[in-house]
């Protein structure tokens, strides 16, 4: 596959990114595409869409898939899965699939044009192989079952203490900050409430702790 784009987040590292797109809606990202690409014409007509599906390479991924099975972080890591049946980067080919919000197009730049999304679940430096329009009628799908994730809800942390990175990130780096922290990006098979946790966020380090539900976001 050829790579037409490179995607830009506050993420530098896998740690502390959302595990699927949609999740901390208030987290910006960019697109830039790749000198061949840099064509306003390849792009006319996407801003009257609203989502867009990115396709997209694991790319920290450093070893290849083998196993038939995996265990999926909703399930607390303990559970196996079929890689089939999940959402796992663990794949045969590391190939990502992610529903993003267009928030706009900056049509004039040095780099051509480039898309800002919001919502996205890559990590800084995502190749990225596809674009293509989220479309309601064929991808929507309200009434459909979504198998173990029906029976585990998302559960989101009481995030304290963030203000004290108010000098540090603006208020919308604060607020995405916020909605992938209440996400907890702890491993799940950890639950030291001593243990302080680092996390690269828009090129800081931000240290926190967990503890009966509520993470503490820490002095630098």
């Amino acid at each position: 596959m050829i790579q037409i784009a490179t995607f830009h987040s506050p993420f530098t590292s896998k740690f502390g990114i959302p595990k699927q797109s949609g999740l901390a809606p208030s987290l910006h990202g960019h697109i830039v595409f790749t000198p061949p690409y840099r064509n306003a014409d390849s792009l006319r007509g996407i801003e009257e869409f609203d989502y867009l599906w990115l396709i997209w390479e694991f790319s920290a991924n450093r070893h290849r898939a083998s196993s038939p099975v995996v265990r999926p972080p909703l399930l607390g890591g303990n559970v196996k899965m079929g890689v089939f049946a999940t959402r796992s980067p663990f794949r045969p080919n590391n190939i990502g699939l992610s529903c993003v919000r267009l928030s706009r197009v900056e049509w004039d730049t040095p780099q051509g044009p480039v898309i800002h999304v919001e919502g996205a679940d890559l990590m800084d430096g995502t190749p990225i192989y596809d674009i293509k329009p989220y479309v309601v009628y064929a991808d929507c799908h309200p009434e459909a079952r979504s198998g173990f994730v029906d029976r585990r809800p998302i559960k989101r942390l009481h995030v304290e203490n963030i203000d004290i990175l108010k000098d540090v990130f603006s208020p919308d780096e604060l607020s995405a900050l916020h909605d992938a922290l209440a996400l907890d990006p702890r491993p799940h098979y950890q639950d030291d409430p001593m243990r302080v946790y680092g996390m690269p966020f828009g090129g800081h380090d931000v240290h926190f702790r967990v503890a009966d539900g509520i993470l503490t976001v820490l002095p630098g």
